[in-house]
């Protein structure tokens, strides 16, 4: 019997059946992650670039007198219509615009506070309209969730409360004499 087991394992340990299947099973898992990541990477850098164009061009219309009165909820809709693949754009972005002073050049010190829809914190940003020849700083943030969160740059981003990251974007501007 004693023989008979050796000679059935001596046998199974020399086959090589089944050893492309062995490898195919070890580098799929790593393809598939780099496959995941590399599409993460290149939505957070259409998105990063998306909010950029839209916060320029809705900033243009702002500074050459486009709107009436603008208040938060029209810049933000400005914002979040241009910017087709956010979802939940409305409620996860922040504007903050602010008036900065000629005479001292003091810029803001704290960084711009973004939603926090784990908490449900939405937090309260100032919105200064700003007067003839005025030089205007606007900093806007908005939550967007990775769509594979534990995958390459969705693994190493600072995330809200309810797995969020935050994107940012900064323009200035001077207000244009009428």
């Amino acid at each position: 019997m004693m023989r008979f087991m050796r000679r059935v394992a001596k046998g199974f340990c020399r086959k090589e059946d089944g050893t492309a299947a062995i490898e195919f099973a070890m580098a799929v898992p790593l393809l598939i992650i780099i496959f995941m990541a590399s599409f993460e990477s290149g939505l957070f850098m259409t998105r990063a670039i998306m909010l950029e164009q839209s916060v320029d061009i809705t900033m243009r219309e702002l500074r050459l007198g486009h709107y009436t009165i603008p208040t938060a909820e029209l810049l933000k809709s400005e914002i979040c219509g241009r910017t087709v693949i956010f979802s939940g754009c409305q409620d996860a972005i922040t504007i903050e615009m602010t008036r900065i002073s000629t005479s001292n050049w003091t810029m803001p010190t704290s960084d711009i506070a973004c939603v926090d829809r784990g908490e449900d914190i939405n937090p309260v940003t100032a919105l200064q309209i700003g007067q003839q020849n005025d030089i205007m700083l606007v900093r806007i943030c908005v939550v967007q969730d990775a769509i594979f969160p534990l995958t390459g740059i969705g693994l190493g981003l600072p995330k809200d409360a309810a797995g969020g990251y935050a994107l940012y974007t900064t323009s200035a501007f001077v207000t244009e004499p009428s």
